[in-house]
């Protein structure tokens, strides 16, 4: 395989889990709010609030369980990393 394949693969592997990763967050984003008739969803506005203290907060800023949040995510690409480091 050349470098250029490798990227490639690593791209779609990445990929593959950030979708995992981003479709985990909108099922829980979805179970949390509440659906209305016409089908939007309304954001109770205490996960809005923190959420957005979230967004504007550093990560060095945060609570060791956001940070710890933070890290399981992490956590999902780390076999993928592990493998490109050792060829």
């Amino acid at each position: 395989m050349n470098t250029d394949q490798i990227i490639d693969g690593l791209i779609e592997t990445l990929a593959n889990i950030e979708h995992a990763r981003w479709a985990k967050w909108q099922r829980y984003l979805h179970d949390k709010a509440v659906k209305q008739p016409d089908g939007s969803l309304v954001i109770p506005a205490e996960l809005v609030e923190r959420w957005e203290r979230q967004i504007e907060t550093p990560y060095q800023s945060l609570t060791e369980d956001e940070k710890e949040s933070d890290r399981e995510q992490v956590r999902m690409y780390l076999p993928v990393i592990k493998e490109a480091i050792r060829g």
